[in-house]
């Protein structure tokens, strides 16, 4: 059996906060260290990868959307959750367009952080799908549901694990189209806090991600009046 801890790096620009989380995170099980901004956790990224992140939005400098959007331009697929003071639903769908696999409003208790923090981390275990040893190929695609791996046309596709779980849901339903019902439930589960809104983004990230050409996808289509399709697959 596995004792080892998962390694957490928070990232907030509060020296209190850092402390406070630092201290709940450690106590809750998790190697947690802190930084102050983008920079710090560059750094620290290239010396002792974490398992995720915890990023605040609002910071000076580098804000955590920034932060986040250049993580996943270079490839970075490790989980963020992403801490914000604003309320606006909006600031958490940009989040999730610049690849944040989840966001949390400040104030929040920090038990709820750690519940977040614990369902990203299932997510790039376990997509939630009955058969996690299967390989589905689908057009220019071989998606490998074991080693949460994505590859077009022999290169590799560097996806979050929330846009995994969701390629994945999609991956085993194939040629059958499901509701956004339908891919919170599976891929998330039916108590997960996971809008259509949200579906509908991650589906765009997506789409630019495997598609020769997002704005006419093959592979994802709309099904007008019913939801998202993933083209038949070629096991």
């Amino acid at each position: 059996m596995n004792t080892k801890p998962d390694r957490i790096i928070v990232v907030d620009d509060d020296p209190e906060l850092r402390a406070l989380l630092k201290r709940f995170l450690t106590e809750h099980g998790f190697e947690t260290r802190t930084v102050d901004g983008g920079a710090a956790l560059e750094r620290e990224l290239t010396r002792n990868p974490p398992d995720a992140i915890v990023l605040d939005l609002m910071m000076p400098g580098e804000n955590g959307l920034a932060v986040c959007r250049r993580l996943r331009a270079q490839g970075t697929s490790t989980p963020i959750v992403m801490l914000t003071a604003r309320g606006d639903p909006i600031d958490r769908i940009v989040g999730l367009e610049t690849g944040a696999d989840d966001y949390l409003g400040k104030p929040f208790e920090p038990r709820e952080l750690v519940a977040r923090l614990n369902a990203v981390l299932r997510r790039t275990r376990d997509t939630g799908q009955p058969n996690t040893e299967a390989v589905f190929r689908v057009g220019p695609l071989t998606i490998n549901m074991a080693e949460m791996s994505v590859h077009k046309s022999g290169n590799t596709i560097k996806l979050s694990s929330r846009e995994f779980t969701l390629l994945a849901t999609l991956a085993q339903s194939a040629g059958h189209p499901l509701t956004r019902a339908q891919l919170i439930d599976r891929a998330f589960g039916r108590n997960a806090e996971v809008s259509d809104r949200a579906i509908d983004v991650q589906i765009t990230r997506l789409r630019r991600a495997i598609e020769d050409r997002s704005n006419t996808p093959l592979l994802i289509k709309t099904i007008r009046g019913v939801g998202y399709v993933l083209a038949a697959r070629h096991d």
